[in-house]
């Protein structure tokens, strides 16, 4: 078990309490895992969940200090997006 979990907590969460812990709607989190721009998740049988892991490390791309800090990385809308859609 990861040091960071305590006792007891999920380590995974389906859509609707990953979108709760993010503070998105979970037809948000939806269109994000659509376009490719969203946290990790994994497909088992026919459910999706999320790791809490990847949720906090998805969601610390998008951290800054001020409105100049360019921060680590960049969490980007739900959207298609050009430079995503040329992936192979």
């Amino acid at each position: 078990m990861s040091a960071s979990l305590t006792p007891g907590a999920p380590r995974f969460v389906r859509t609707q309490q990953a979108a709760t812990y993010l503070g998105l709607s979970h037809r948000t989190l939806e269109k994000h895992r659509t376009y490719g721009t969203g946290p990790a998740y994994r497909k088992l049988g026919g459910r999706v969940l999320y790791a809490i892991d990847d949720l906090q490390a998805w969601a610390d791309r998008g951290a800054r200090l001020s409105t100049t800090d360019t921060g680590v990385g960049e969490v980007l809308p739900a959207k298609r997006h050009a430079a995503l859609a040329e992936r192979p």
